[in-house]
């Protein structure tokens, strides 16, 4: 099993997409982004340095008033874990240890996974490839909400709500369109998971606990940085099926703003997606943009010809 390396884990499986037709184009124009197809290993320390940082959040907050661990789980905690699933979401595509190491890629996932407080880490891993595979496919992309979610959260306040919800809707829809069966890697991110809040409950109390888990659902909610969830792929415009954010807070998540970059090039690592856009420039500036996460999110539950589907 540790050298096992699944058939996900390789480049190959990014074709049958259409932007597969605009990459095969830019590497004809622009073969040096070839270059550019490597791990980024400096993730691997910022990686570290966010663990330890929420490691000292959860003995810091142990012995403060509730109002303050609530404040803290979503000033900062919020931002910390959200920033941590898009380091997932990095290792996700082997940019960690680079694709001959991609079991190093998943126990650092894993590792990556301990301050979010639930498992994630290694059923994202199988579904975020689907996403890739099967672009908006129907019934195999969870990307895309359920026929419910699109026929119930259709009024200003139920999409309010859905934004809310948004963490729940992500952990429970896998299991409504495409289920799949567990892996003994998903059962080992558990019980590693569970016994790492143990410790954390142990050591340092229900509120280290509290603000852990408080955290990643308020970071994954109504947030500033989940307008990333509706901006990457809701059609906005009719034509287009991923956008781009140039925005400063890409600087909080690995780059995952530049999304048209990452979909064309998705063994790149985040860090050089701006010098993706930069090399073939006339490819990228022309396409549909936001420079606000903020506004996507507004503008989702104000405009009443988007709904969630």
């Amino acid at each position: 099993m540790g050298n096992t390396v699944a058939r996900e884990d390789f480049e190959w499986v990014y074709t049958d997409q259409p932007h597969a037709d605009r990459r095969k184009e830019i590497l004809a124009k622009h073969p040096e982004i070839k270059a550019l197809m490597k791990p980024d290993y400096n993730l691997i320390w910022v990686v570290v340095l966010m663990v330890l940082a929420q490691l000292t959040a959860f003995y810091l907050v142990k012995d403060l008033d509730w109002k303050w661990v609530i404040f803290w789980a979503y000033v900062f905690g919020s931002c910390i874990s959200h920033s941590m699933t898009l380091a997932i979401h990095e290792i996700s595509h082997n940019s960690a240890f680079g694709n001959n190491k991609a079991m190093w890629n998943r126990w650092f996932g894993i590792f990556a996974n301990l301050p979010l407080g639930l498992p994630y880490s290694i059923s994202f891993k199988r579904y975020h490839m689907d996403h890739h595979r099967y672009l908006g496919g129907d019934g195999i992309d969870v990307d895309i909400p359920t026929n419910f979610e699109g026929w119930f959260f259709c009024t200003r306040f139920r999409k309010f709500i859905w934004i809310v919800l948004q963490p729940f809707f992500y952990a429970i829809r896998p299991l409504c369109i495409n289920p799949k069966p567990i892996t003994r890697l998903e059962i080992i991110n558990l019980l590693a998971q569970l016994s790492f809040d143990i410790v954390i409950h142990y050591l340092w109390g229900v509120k280290s606990t509290v603000y852990m888990l408080a955290g990643s659902v308020l970071g994954l909610g109504l947030h500033p940085i989940s307008g990333h969830f509706i901006a990457e792929h809701y059609m906005f415009l009719k034509g287009h099926e991923t956008y781009s954010y140039y925005g400063p807070l890409n600087l909080l998540t690995f780059n995952v703003g530049y999304h048209n970059e990452h979909h064309d090039f998705p063994n790149i690592p985040g860090k050089s997606l701006p010098l993706v856009k930069k090399i073939a420039a006339e490819y990228y500036d022309n396409l549909p943009q936001y420079n606000s996460w903020i506004k996507v999110l507004y503008d989702f539950v104000m405009d009443d010809t988007i709904s969630p589907y």
